[in-house]
C-alpha cells in the first residue's frame, strides 16, 4: 500500500511550495524550463527519500520537504569567514526551516509533538540517536552526493585531492550503513567514485 497523504499534510506541503517558489535564483528543471532552486532541491529530497524510505511517515516527509525552506534568504555573507561564521550560519539556518515549517504545521492542525519531532530533526539534534533524524541526515548527504558534486567540485576547484576526500570522509561519518549503500549505489563519474572510495578506505574504522 502506496503513502495516503491526509489532508493536513498536504496543506503543508502545499504552504512549503508556495514559499519555495519565491526563490529569485532560476536553474534548469531538466525539462528544458526553468525552475526555483530550492523547489527542485526539495523535489530531489522527496525523489531520494522515496528510494531510501519508501515508507517514511508524514512527518519525515515533510521535514524531507522542509530541509532548505526558505535557505536563501540568509546569506552566507552575512556571516563571518572561516569554519565558525560557516557553523553560525548553518544554524540560524536550520533553526528559520524548523521554525517556518513549524508554523505552517500549525495552522495545518499538527499537535506540539509532531512539530518539536521534526524542529529537532532539522536542526540535526538528534543524529545517530534517532532513526529518523539519521534517515533525513542520509537523504540530505545523498541528494548532495547524486545531484550537487559536480557543482561543489566546480566551486572549489582549487581544493587538492586530499581535502576533498577529507570533506568526503566527514560526510560519511554523518551517515548509517544504510546511506552508506545508497551513497556507494549511485551511478557516479569515475573521478567523483575515485576520491568516495578513498574516503571509505580513510573512515574505514569510524563508519
Amino acid at each position: 500500500m502506496g503513502f495516503s497523504p491526509s489532508e493536513q499534510y498536504q496543506a503543508v506541503i502545499r504552504k512549503i511550495d508556495a514559499a519555495n517558489a519565491e526563490d529569485p535564483r532560476l536553474v534548469d528543471d531538466g525539462d528544458g524550463g526553468r525552475t526555483p532552486f530550492e523547489i527542485l532541491y526539495a523535489d530531489r529530497m522527496m525523489q531520494v527519500l522515496e528510494r531510501l524510505y519508501p515508507d517514511a511517515d508524514e512527518l519525515l516527509r515533510i521535514a524531507a520537504r522542509s530541509q532548505h525552506l526558505l535557505r536563501w534568504t540568509i546569506a552566507r555573507a552575512d556571516y563571518p569567514q572561516g569554519r565558525e561564521g560557516y557553523n553560525k550560519w548553518r544554524t540560524r539556518l536550520r533553526l528559520l526551516h524548523a521554525e517556518t515549517v513549524g508554523g505552517f504545521m500549525s495552522e495545518a492542525g499538527y499537535g506540539g509533538e509532531d512539530i518539536e519531532k521534526v524542529s529537532l530533526w532539522l536542526q540535526k539534534k538528534k543524529l545517530k540517536r534517532d532513526a529518523d533524524s539519521q534517515a533525513l541526515e542520509n537523504v540530505v548527504d545523498v541528494v548532495f552526493l547524486e545531484f550537487y558534486w559536480d557543482d561543489f567540485a566546480r566551486k572549489y576547484s582549487h581544493y587538492d585531492e586530499d581535502k576533498m576526500v577529507d570533506i568526503v570522509g566527514k560526510t560519511l561519518r554523518k551517515m548509517s550503513s544504510h546511506g552508506h549503500q545508497a551513497a556507494l549505489a549511485l551511478d557516479m563519474p569515475e573521478s567523483q567514485k575515485a576520491i568516495v572510495m578513498k574516503a571509505v578506505e580513510r573512515e574505514k574504522d569510524r563508519l
